[in-house]
């Protein structure tokens, strides 16, 4: 096949999965090419069959914002009609939804037919779904596209809830490469963080505020009394000052490393005995997904479809949305316990394997053929 993909082209979650997802489909033999304003940060190396197309924006004086949607449309027709793609999958409802369906519908009065399939991500839907501003464009995006996939159940009950939907959505979860995520020999790294022995905590984000960090750093100020710990939180973002502030007035900066953005987190958490999850929101955990991975488990929150991934009791523990004293109390306990913690590292990646890419990668290309197969069948 040949397939676009438009998705953000940065180190979020939903980018790092189409991403990775393009990758994987190019070495399986399909010609993948990704339209977006820049090469995705993941698209790192050289693939013979994986493409790259820049969405060009023209500042003209009559417009205050550059009409991204409309020149990520005008690019589609332009790569759709000289490629031949035989099918646009784009993630994110708005803009790249709408924009595909736009060019859709110049394709066909050109005679050229294309579905479009629509994954569902997260804030398109629990952010969007408040904003009356773009419900709307949101309901018409996914009821229009030829296929709809969301990476959790809890993703797709909110839709549902949020949305007049007329249209199937298959839940297709996201994914975790294990010959890339995998626990590796990094003692040297862990004697540096660590010269005395300490547990390592670790978290991975954007800093936003519903990722909550400052309840890790709470959190951790309560572990601290009970155990020996490091802290390690990679990643940058608007949450980063208030956190390093509130660290400080609690005396526990010391114990904390804030390492920014980082390229090999694979080897970071190949260190860690605790992955701190205590997001507000949380379409499906990816983070934590690929921590379960390395065998670390997760102490999280039970929003949205972290659950999903981190079994309670199993991999991890859940706890309520900022209920900081009882992730602080499961933390303690597993970190006071060498032999559950040695089993939940099992569970962990035992769980992890089941999001195996190898795994997912052929429900993704099925659900190609099929949408595929049925706009062929509507056209005949």
């Amino acid at each position: 096949m040949k397939i676009g993909i438009v998705c953000y082209p940065t180190y979020g979650g939903s980018g790092v999965v189409a991403t990775e997802l393009g990758k994987a489909l190019g070495r399986e033999g399909h010609e993948v090419h990704f339209v977006t304003y820049q090469q995705p940060a993941r698209l790192d190396y050289f693939q013979p069959n994986v493409l790259y197309h820049e969405v060009n924006l023209a500042n003209y004086p009559l417009f205050e914002y550059p009409p991204y949607e409309t020149a990520l449309a005008s690019k589609l027709v332009d790569v759709v009609q000289h490629s031949q793609l035989d099918l646009i999958h784009v993630h994110y409802a708005i803009p790249h939804a709408s924009a595909a369906l736009m060019a859709k519908r110049i394709l066909a009065k050109r005679g050229i037919h294309i579905p479009v399939v629509t994954t569902l991500h997260g804030t398109d839907i629990t952010l969007v779904g408040n904003n009356e501003t773009y419900a709307p464009v949101v309901t018409y995006s996914i009821n229009e596209s030829d296929g709809v996939t969301a990476v959790s159940e809890s993703l797709k009950q909110d839709t549902l809830n949020f949305f007049e939907i007329e249209t199937e959505i298959r839940v297709i979860p996201n994914f975790i490469d294990l010959t890339t995520f995998k626990k590796e020999n990094k003692d040297h790294f862990r004697t540096a963080i660590a010269p005395d022995g300490e547990k390592i905590l670790i978290h991975v984000s954007n800093f936003r505020k519903v990722k909550r960090v400052q309840d890790i750093i709470k959190m951790f100020h309560i572990v601290k009394e009970k155990v020996p710990v490091k802290l390690l939180l990679i990643g940058d973002g608007p949450e980063r000052i208030p956190i390093e502030k509130m660290a400080r007035e609690l005396c526990v900066d010391c114990d904390i490393r804030f390492l920014g953005k980082q390229d090999a987190v694979g080897e970071l958490l190949a260190v860690a005995d605790l992955f701190i999850l205590p997001s507000e929101k949380e379409s499906f955990g990816l983070a934590a997904l690929e921590a379960m991975a390395c065998e670390v488990p997760v102490i999280s929150s039970d929003a949205g479809g972290i659950p999903e991934v981190n079994i309670d009791g199993v991999t991890g523990y859940t706890s309520k949305v900022e209920d900081v004293e009882s992730m602080a109390a499961n933390a303690i306990e597993l970190l006071s316990n060498e032999e559950k913690l040695k089993a939940f590292r099992a569970n962990a990646l035992k769980k992890a394997s089941e999001f195996d890419l190898r795994n997912v990668l052929p429900i993704y290309v099925n659900y190609y053929e099929e949408v595929i197969e049925r706009m062929m069948e509507s056209i005949q």
